[in-house]
């Protein structure tokens, strides 16, 4: 029995030192992938997250809004033209 876990485990080590030789592990340079790639954003109008960069600005009465098309961008300045319009 003894006999079978030491030829089991001395496999295991041979295993590991074969692949090792043949496919060393590559390694990850953390200084040029650490870090935030980019800030994710909410959509005001959708609740879509997006990166920061790949956001459309849009000032909507004075106040700059990150949107995720110009779709939603005029969408949002529409329903605030109204909302506006309801309160007076």
């Amino acid at each position: 029995m003894i006999r079978i876990i030491f030829l089991a485990v001395l496999a295991y080590i041979l295993y590991r030192l074969v692949k090792g030789i043949f496919f060393p592990r590559t390694k990850i340079d953390r200084r040029k992938t650490g870090g935030v790639i980019d800030e994710m954003v909410q959509d005001p109008f959708c609740g879509t997250y997006i990166p920061r960069r790949e956001s459309i600005r849009r000032v909507v009465e004075g106040k700059e809004y990150l949107f995720c098309s110009d779709e939603c961008a005029d969408k949002f300045a529409l329903q605030m033209k109204e909302s506006e319009r309801g309160e007076e």
